[in-house]
């Protein structure tokens, strides 16, 4: 075959040596390469490549081509561990600080719950969340809402590491949403409550809980919405609320609700999924129950099993209806039945009554009533006005405390009231009664 001159004519062709293999042109002898050319540059590249990656603290690797159209493409390097801070109330942590320096002291909580009509019960993946608060050399107390372990049985708490433990119920407080658990195992990591008073709208705030059930021990994060939300809940008390976009699902309820800090500043309650105008799912409501608001109250169920110096007066109430308001009736709480020995009855409420005041805070319903009474304590002298007669007067009622023998005798006043008013009406249902008991 030939090779440069192919496309000349013969007698301008220059000789050639044929060979068995190939033909080759009579020419000079090719020149020797020179050695560490070309190949060398690319060498030297690349070496100075991963001396530029070793002292910029990461790692490289290289994809080259001849030319100049050569790639590098830089690999990095970082460290995996997050260091476990020290949470102090000074030091502003970071999110994964947050995170590693609390998992130890959250837990789910779970338990058997009936779910059928024949009373089978069945064990829950998770049904809550909760947090450890102080633990001894053999006993450790973990805070979580009531509502979480309201019917349920053999409750277990699970930690982070796999552990799990059977839990028994110290005491709780159903209208605040607050409950107490214990296991018979010590020296557990324990979490700092903060000042949810301190805390300030749009501070981050983060969250460790279970959504779903399923997926443990997960972190959100977000910024705090609004502080002291009157919150309206499903049984009709109204509670103070830390509004947060902190992302809180089924699950999440009785975990605890970090500040920058890494202090708890709430307990992880509620979620707004819905209104009553709109069938539209609501995203970025959720709430938790300030710190600040049960402190007391969880200490003195850890030491008595209940809250004390809660206040009780000692009466059935119920919202005035709405056809009466036509007539000049004021809007309050109505005084439907009265406790014999409390001091409803010893100071001068009378069945009838219709309450509108507590001192200067006006109340139009008798979820308003409780919500103003539970801010006073046992032993403290509130001012009713009330509305009798068609006239307006004041009666001073010195509260009584709030007890489990309490509880029960309001429980037997308002079976037997519903009772009596079940025969007189027939089976109707002339009033839905509240028992005034625990605010």
């Amino acid at each position: 075959m030939y090779y440069s001159d192919y496309n000349r004519p013969p007698e301008d062709r220059e000789p050639i040596i044929e060979t068995d293999q190939f033909q080759v042109h009579d020419a000079e002898p090719p020149k020797k390469k020179k050695k560490g050319g070309f190949g060398k540059l690319i060498a030297v590249g690349l070496c100075c490549a991963v001396i530029g990656g070793a002292v910029g603290g990461g790692g490289v690797w290289a994809a080259s081509r001849f030319g100049s159209n050569s790639t590098t493409i830089y690999e990095g390097n970082r460290p995996t561990a997050v260091s476990l801070a020290n949470v102090d109330g000074k030091t502003v942590l970071s999110a994964e600080e947050v995170y590693a320096s609390n998992l130890g002291a959250v837990v789910g909580v779970n338990g058997n719950v009936t779910t059928n009509v024949w009373g089978q019960t069945v064990k829950n993946a998770v049904s809550g969340s909760g947090f450890v608060i102080s633990s001894n050399a053999t006993t450790s107390y973990i805070l979580t809402n009531y509502h979480v372990i309201d019917g349920v049985s053999d409750i277990k708490v699970t930690f982070a590491d796999g552990s799990s433990y059977d839990a028994t119920l110290v005491g709780g407080e159903e209208e605040n949403d607050i409950a107490v658990l214990q296991i018979n195992q010590g020296n557990l990591q324990t979490v700092v409550l903060g000042d949810s008073d301190a805390i300030n709208v749009g501070e981050n705030v983060y969250a460790i809980g279970n959504p779903l059930g399923e997926l443990t021990f997960t972190f959100t994060g977000g910024y705090v919405s609004a502080k002291d939300r009157s919150v309206t809940m499903s049984d009709g008390t109204v509670m103070n609320m830390i509004q947060t976009d902190t992302a809180i699902n089924s699950g999440n309820s009785g975990g605890p609700l970090f500040d920058k800090y890494g202090q708890v500043v709430g307990i992880v309650s509620a979620k707004l999924s819905s209104s009553s105008s709109s069938e539209a799912s609501v995203e970025g409501l959720g709430f938790a129950i300030p710190i600040n608001d049960v402190k007391d109250m969880v200490t003195s169920i850890m030491e008595n099993g209940y809250v004390t110096g809660k206040p009780n007066v000692g009466i059935l109430m119920n919202d005035v209806d709405s056809s009466a308001q036509r007539y000049g009736v004021p809007a309050g709480a109505e005084i439907m039945a009265i406790l014999d020995g409390s001091c409803a009855q010893t100071d001068g409420l009378q069945v009838g009554d219709i309450i509108t005041a507590v001192d200067d805070t006006t109340v139009t319903s008798s979820s308003q009533l409780s919500s103003a009474v539970k801010n006073y304590k046992a032993g403290d002298t509130v001012t009713f006005t009330v509305y009798r007669d068609g006239q307006t007067t004041t009666v001073q009622v010195t509260l009584d405390e709030d007890n489990q023998e309490r509880q029960e005798a309001m429980n037997q006043l308002q079976s037997d009231y519903q009772s009596q008013q079940s025969q007189s009406q027939q089976g109707g249902n002339y009033y839905y009664n509240f028992p005034f008991g625990g605010w």
